[in-house]
């Protein structure tokens, strides 16, 4: 799954095509299912259906998409024109279809005001009636040994925008009464970011807005190929580095099924599966930085010596950060520092129905310091970080903190820092 592809001219085009595409290119283990890519296929430029429909030519297996928000025909007088353009280039705007025993439901999340003229912010998240009553058909028809995979641009419910109706979905907890007593997973993209939540899971915003206490079951945001819209600097392969409001970086998503088991696993552009997680301090000195230049986002100037930490500020809340991508209630995360046993990180978002907390304390200090200096969103709330208080009695010197984070499925990813305690 990928979703945001996104491209506004010829120039991103071909960092889709370097990206996310390339790297398609190089796998065969999606060759029966195929690649579902879910919305936002261009970026209000239908004009680039075609250069975008022209990449999956490298592909190993077959491709379909989703409409997004950015893929309406925003002249359209009816609903049922909404995505005529959308249609013409790339099929049908909602249908299912059968991989293995998954059975994947791929839905139009996206109602935009027929009434003229609207702008083009105007979207948003619902299915109307009658792909309702389709759904409804359609579910029913579904064996109960077939785990069901709903595919969305517009998530049912996601953390990023948890209090904002408009980027999720109205008829969420009609869909869950549908899907009650199955095995199901929900996908999502639209939010530039990358979010596994799991069954439990709860905010105060779905509450409020929806009434909805507690996920019945696995959603993941599956993040953008776009990344942050391609924006922020040029990295050495030519593709800007482009790192999302949770501090992700761009990718795609891959759901492994066996029977009604799935396992999902993100790969970073460009990497392997062995890169999970993004390590950094989050000290003092940072958390000054970073709030004198918020209002001078894409052209604060650089946070000098992110590793360094004086030994007085040991005492005031210096923490060694884990931006744990895929991670989620039911993962872990440990550090060893200098080879001493190691010590259990904690959540900074605890998902057990506080609000969405937000600012410098709970930000990603690796993403902001790139984001405050070259722009693009701040990464200054996300659901998958993890923080350790660096001890106060570690000596002036050279240090190395050895993280381990394992996910819901017990596989583990380590990663090594080394920072340095100053007098």
């Amino acid at each position: 799954m990928g979703g945001d592809v996104q491209t506004y001219d010829q120039d991103e085009v071909e960092y889709a095509r370097n990206g996310a595409f390339a790297d398609l290119a190089q796998r065969t283990d999606y060759e029966g299912c195929g690649a579902l890519f879910i919305g936002d296929v261009v970026g209000d430029v239908l004009s680039f259906y075609p250069q975008t429909r022209e990449l999956t030519n490298v592909l190993n297996g077959p491709a379909r998409f989703l409409p997004g928000n950015h893929d309406l025909d925003y002249d359209a007088t009816t609903s049922e024109h909404e995505f005529d353009t959308f249609k013409a280039n790339l099929g049908p705007e909602y249908y299912s279809f059968d991989a293995g025993k998954a059975h994947v439901v791929a839905l139009n999340t996206v109602e935009y005001p027929t009434k003229q003229p609207a702008a083009h912010g105007d979207y948003t998240g619902a299915l109307d009636e009658q792909q309702l009553q389709w759904l409804r058909n359609d579910l029913a028809q579904v064996p109960k040994n077939k785990v069901i995979v709903i595919a969305a641009h517009i998530p049912l419910l996601d953390y990023a925008d948890q209090s904002n109706p408009k980027h999720q979905v109205a008829q969420v907890a009609e869909i869950y009464k549908m899907l009650e007593g199955r095995e199901a997973v929900a996908l999502g993209g639209h939010t530039h970011s990358l979010e596994n939540l799991r069954e439990g899971d709860k905010t105060a915003g779905w509450n409020e807005a929806f009434g909805v206490d507690g996920l019945p079951f696995t959603h993941i945001t599956a993040g953008a190929i776009s990344g942050d819209w391609f924006s922020g600097r040029e990295a050495e392969n030519g593709y800007p580095l482009a790192l999302q409001r949770d501090g992700g970086r761009p990718g795609v998503l891959t759901l492994d099924i066996k029977n009604t088991d799935v396992i999902e696993r993100f790969t970073v552009r460009g990497e392997d599966d062995s890169v999970q997680m993004a390590l950094g301090l989050n000290t003092p000195a940072y958390r000054a930085w970073f709030d004198a230049n918020l209002a001078n986002k894409g052209k604060a100037p650089a946070f000098e010596n992110p590793l360094t930490v004086p030994k007085s500020d040991l005492v005031n809340k210096t923490w060694l950060t884990t931006n744990f991508w895929m991670g989620s209630t039911g993962s872990t995360v440990k550090v060893s520092i200098d080879g001493a046993p190691s010590t259990e990180a904690t959540r900074t978002q605890a998902m057990e129905g506080e609000a969405q907390l937000s600012g410098a304390e709970f930000s990603d200090p690796v993403a902001a310091q790139e984001q405050l200096v070259n722009g693009g969103s701040l990464a200054d709330r996300t659901m998958h970080l993890w923080r350790l208080e660096l001890p106060a009695e570690l000596a002036v010197g050279a240090h190395t903190a050895e993280v381990t984070a394992t996910d819901v499925h017990g596989r583990e990813f380590t990663e090594t820092l080394s920072f340095e305690v100053t007098e």
